[in-house]
């Protein structure tokens, strides 16, 4: 393994497929609430530090201003706005896609935070940062405590 640096960009190289790893993730004390909260209740949960007035979506342990823990968790509605969109029309292969796929940071509303998803039900040339938008979760049986418990977010 050669640890110098790539200085020429086009001698970067990835793999695509699976590789094997030998451990296991853990989402922490905040993640498996926030989580938990998606399975089992349909809902979004984020954290507020009361001195700093910020409410962290998604919800975190300690807040990055006054480094104050963060214990009070609250649930916030699952509609936003987006804020930033791409479309791509590509797979990871480079294969087109049947329809195009966006991704957007969203903005949830009464957070100063926000996720990354893809928004459905609208067509990519109407799309405008500024859509207000809304989660469609996955009906409860189906939902494993990950962020696809959210299928995607819809224009409102």
């Amino acid at each position: 393994m050669s640890f110098d640096k790539i200085r020429d960009p086009r001698k970067i190289r990835h793999q695509i497929g699976d590789m094997e790893c030998d451990y296991v993730y853990t989402a922490g004390i905040t993640g498996e609430r926030f989580y938990l909260a998606l399975r089992d209740e349909g809902k979004l949960l984020a954290t507020h530090c009361e001195k700093c007035n910020i409410t962290f979506m998604p919800p975190r342990m300690y807040c990055d201003l006054c480094f104050g823990e963060l214990t009070e968790y609250k649930e916030v509605h699952p509609r936003g706005v987006i804020e930033s969109y791409t479309i791509t029309y590509e797979n990871r292969d480079g294969k087109p896609l049947a329809e195009p796929l966006v991704l957007a940071f969203i903005k949830i509303d009464g957070t100063d935070g926000g996720l990354i998803h893809t928004v459905n039900e609208i067509q990519p040339q109407s799309l405008k940062i500024g859509t207000k938008v809304e989660a469609v979760f996955e009906v409860k049986g189906k939902r494993k405590g990950a962020l696809t418990d959210i299928k995607h977010f819809k224009p409102v």
